[in-house]
């Protein structure tokens, strides 16, 4: 009869789930109190990560904090003059460095020309352009050290116009622009700069917007109808690929602009 034996270390192994790829890893996620943000944040940290969620709600921010104990919140408005140095500074002083930038944070203001106003696209390249890259700043002296990476969260209008949505679309075009540009800069000192494009999600972004009910509504069926594989994706499915791009051993992958939109790219 054979009986099989089994050391203390191999049942230990049994019930101790393996570290994951971003074991001991610390990111940064912005706009971590819903949608992408949070399931970026989530994702991350079941991988093994440290995560800093920053956002501007403290309550929603909270709630993703409570979803696993590897995120500690950060309330912030990334906008507020310091703030870049104040979240950086944040993740570096509870953890000691900082290996993922991830500049999910952003925000759409619907407007047709005539209704552009200084102060409307100020407030929108802010927090879409601006606001990213004084965290990349800020993060930059210790993505050097760890020979990190840079995400940034772009969107399908960052290449595609849209009617209606022009200086929204300008400044992802921006941030497309600025992850491209980033990657030439900081090739040589290893930090890889990606960038990803997700299509229509399901998030709270439209409500942000201030757009009607019926509106949003009108909005959501008129997309689903024109991505090919139709219907507008979940946050969790353009996570997955954030951590895909981030991966350490994603090495020799940095510039890219990748869409994430039920091939609604192809029409």
């Amino acid at each position: 009869m054979f009986v099989e034996h089994r050391t203390k270390g191999d049942a230990l192994s049994q019930h101790s789930p393996a570290p994951g790829r971003f074991h001991q890893r610390v990111t940064i996620v912005t706009g971590a109190g819903s949608g992408i943000g949070r399931a970026a944040a989530l994702a991350l940290a079941a991988e093994g990560a440290h995560v800093l969620g920053v956002g501007r709600r403290p309550g929603p921010l909270e709630e993703t904090a409570r979803a696993h104990p590897g995120v500690v919140a950060f309330p912030a408005d990334i906008r507020a003059p310091g703030a870049a140095e104040a979240v950086v500074g944040a993740a570096v002083d509870r953890w000691g460095r900082i290996d993922v930038l991830v500049n999910n944070a952003g925000g759409m203001d619907a407007m047709t020309l005539p209704e552009v106003t200084a102060e409307r696209v100020a407030r929108m390249f802010d927090l879409n352009v601006i606001a990213p890259s004084l965290l990349a700043r800020a993060a930059l002296p210790h993505l050097r050290e760890t020979r990190g990476s840079i995400l940034n969260v772009s969107s399908t209008y960052g290449h595609r116009p849209g009617a209606g949505v022009s200086h929204y679309a300008a400044s992802k075009s921006a941030l497309e622009q600025l992850t491209r540009s980033w990657a030439l800069e900081l090739a040589a000192e290893g930090i890889r700069v990606n960038a990803l494009a997700p299509g229509p999600t399901e998030s709270e972004a439209l409500h942000a917007a201030g757009l009607p009910e019926e509106v949003i509504a009108a909005v959501k069926a008129e997309e689903t109808a024109r991505i090919p594989l139709g219907r507008r994706g979940e946050p969790e499915e353009v996570a997955a690929w954030l951590l895909h791009l981030a991966d350490p051993a994603a090495t020799w992958l940095t510039g890219q602009v990748l869409a994430v939109d039920g091939g609604l790219n192809l029409t």
